[in-house]
């Protein structure tokens, strides 16, 4: 058994003093907190935050094949779940169908494939969406398809899309660094993005547009300083090709949120949030003259962290979870995800998600939290931590403007060396056992039989089961209409003024399926490939 040295710095690097009895003589409180619900939103976006209703929960539910999603997604709302959040495996994330070679092995395993509007009519099928405070779903580079599809679910279904709320991920700059299902290259990823924020900005103004992420950088080895600069960083590129469209950007500014996870350094990740959402009312402010305080609220989706969690004695990832969670309430947050204690090891049994969810319900209705707003404020510690995580945070959006923005930091293979070298050092420290993890490097036991468990399994018989559907849907769909609405399709894409979404739907109403959609914007735009290796400064 090893016992861990003490370390008095935050997982970020931040030194702490052994005791902190005052703030700084020039600390004006109604610069630095205001009141819940007013500019800088230091204290949260709302006024009484979570008083008469807590934060929504929507676990993130996909796996094997529509029909088993659907049922894990409605026994979750059974159980007290105000929202969903849709897990989609990689072929699809990519946009490729179940059939195509390159998907093989991967169908169904890390979320639900869905090839096609047809699938997401099963996916959904008996689930209403007006009666949830939030649905969801991961999609990135496909993030204007499942806009689509989602418009067409609420046509098919007689629903008025105005009557419910839908929040799209629908970052895709990330995802040529730290997520990997990037499709085409990063102008037309950004391009296609910025479709999502107009047409919600001009046509659903109470769906989420986008959730700009920091969360992937944290998961991917950045710090908490990192997780905000970037996340902010990238959400500058949107606002800046969302001004040149032409419609007021405050209207689209309010359909943004940001993702952040919520890791273990609990008073930091406190502090993490209060000052991102500092930072977002003086950036829109500042930087791009939004007057209109409300929609400078920034609104923040958490998730657990799933790299705080281990394979060892994994048991205690409840007790990792639950800290989490904790510092995703006490700072605030609107939504929340939380992981399962066996992601470690597999997807999410049934039973672990119940726990999982449970653990938010605990927090939210017996902790005592959810009574006041900003419950930790005042306090010097957290003060101290939150402006010096803003300190950092603007230090570090300087040094991606020095590189010419964050699309530059892509191209040029800046933020991949950036956040190689943070994920290298934390690495470092939990093998030198400067990071203390219990059960894996402090604590440990010998009996490794003792935890041993048994992860959930998907079907191996997804892919098979998912292309007999294709195979069916493409024999008896319109196919002189699928080509007609994938040639408008590409027309479209050949003019950069065009919005995608409309010849989007036209393409899924008449069941085009995703490879094919992705397939005619591909003939447009190219698909892209890294090639980049990034060495020194």
């Amino acid at each position: 058994m090893s016992i861990p040295h003490p370390i008095h710095e935050t997982e970020s690097g931040i030194p702490v003093a052994a005791l902190y009895s005052s703030l700084p003589a020039d600390w004006d409180a109604t610069e630095k907190l205001g009141r819940p619900g007013r500019a800088p939103f230091t204290r949260g976006p709302d006024e009484d935050m979570y008083r008469e209703l807590p934060w929504i929960m929507a676990q993130y539910s996909g796996f094997s094949i529509p029909e088993e999603t659907n049922r894990r997604i409605r026994d979750l709302i059974a159980a007290g779940q105000t929202g969903f959040s849709i897990a989609l495996d990689l072929p699809t994330q990519i946009g490729l169908d179940s059939d195509d070679p390159r998907a093989e092995g991967e169908v169904g395993k890390v979320g639900v494939p869905i090839d096609s509007l047809r699938d997401m009519e099963i996916l959904l099928d008996g689930v209403k969406l007006p009666q949830l405070r939030q649905p969801r779903t991961t999609a990135n580079c496909i993030g204007p398809m499942m806009a689509a599809m989602f418009l067409l679910i609420a046509e098919k279904q007689g629903v008025d899309p105005g009557e419910f709320r839908v929040l799209f991920q629908n970052d895709a700059l990330k995802e040529y660094v730290v997520r990997g299902t990037y499709i085409f290259p990063p102008a037309q990823g950004v391009r296609l993005s910025t479709d999502v924020i107009e047409y919600c900005g001009k046509h659903l103004p109470h769906w989420t547009s986008i959730n700009v992420c920091g969360g992937h950088w944290r998961e991917a080895g950045g710090t908490a300083v990192q997780e905000i600069a970037y996340a902010f960083a990238d959400a500058m590129v949107y606002l800046d090709e969302a001004a040149k469209r032409g419609t007021p950007l405050v209207e689209q500014v309010r359909t943004m949120w940001f993702f952040f996870n919520a890791h273990s350094d609990l008073l930091e990740e406190v502090a993490k949030f209060r000052a991102a959402r500092r930072m977002w009312d003086h950036l829109l402010e500042t930087r791009y003259g939004i007057t209109d305080e409300k929609a400078r609220a920034l609104r923040i989706l958490a998730y657990t962290g799933g790299s705080t969690l281990t394979r060892q004695e994994p048991m205690n990832n409840i007790v990792r979870i639950t800290l989490n969670a904790l510092a995703g309430a006490l700072g605030g947050i609107q939504t929340m995800g939380s992981s399962s204690w066996d992601e470690a090891i597999s997807l999410p049994s049934p039973e672990a998600a119940l726990i999982s969810l449970r653990t938010q319900q605990i927090i939210a209705y017996e902790s005592g939290v959810t009574r006041t707003a900003d419950p930790l404020a005042g306090s010097y510690f957290v003060e101290h931590l939150t402006d010096e995580l803003e300190r950092r945070a603007w230090d570090e959006i300087a040094k991606v403007e020095e590189q010419g923005g964050a699309v530059a930091a892509v191209e040029s293979g800046w933020y991949h060396q950036a956040i190689g070298a943070s994920a290298y050092q934390w690495e470092r420290d939990l093998a030198a056992g400067r990071r203390a993890k219990v059960g894996l490097n402090a604590f440990t036991r010998d009996d490794e039989s003792a935890v041993a468990i048994t992860g959930f399994k998907t079907s191996e018989l997804a892919r098979e089961h998912m292309s007999k559907r294709l195979a069916e849907l493409r024999s008896t769909r319109d196919g002189s209409a699928v080509r007609s609405a994938l040639d408008a399709l590409r027309d479209a894409a050949r003019d950069e003024s065009v919005n995608l979404i409309p010849a989007l739907m036209d393409a899924f109403r008449v069941y085009a399926t995703l490879g094919e959609v992705t397939t005619a914007l591909e003939s447009v735009f190219g698909r892209y490939e890294q090639s980049m290796v990034r060495l020194g400064p």
